[in-house]
């Protein structure tokens, strides 16, 4: 009879074991869990990074003037005819 609770004891810890240690265990689930999270939450800026882009696109595909705008903005490009003054700040 002290051999089978004997057998019994080393099968719980064994089993325990998994549960506890190693891969599939409590630990690594939630280290997991973690994981996906924050990957998710990554992915959740990159599409709205996507979808900026993606308007940004339409916009310049469909009209002159976002061009034109980005243009004398960024490039500080003037139609011809026109004049251009800068105010400094001083």
């Amino acid at each position: 009879m002290k051999w089978l609770w004997l057998i019994v004891i080393l099968l719980l810890a064994g089993l325990q074991y998994r549960l506890w240690v190693g891969e599939g265990s409590l630990a690594h689930v939630a280290q997991l869990k973690q994981q996906i999270a924050s990957q998710e939450r990554e992915n959740e800026q990159l599409l709205e990074r996507n979808r900026v882009l993606a308007a940004e696109v339409i916009e310049l595909k469909q009209g002159v003037e976002t061009v034109e705008e980005r243009a004398r903005h960024e490039l500080g490009m003037v139609k011809q005819g026109e004049t251009l003054f800068q105010l400094s700040g001083e």
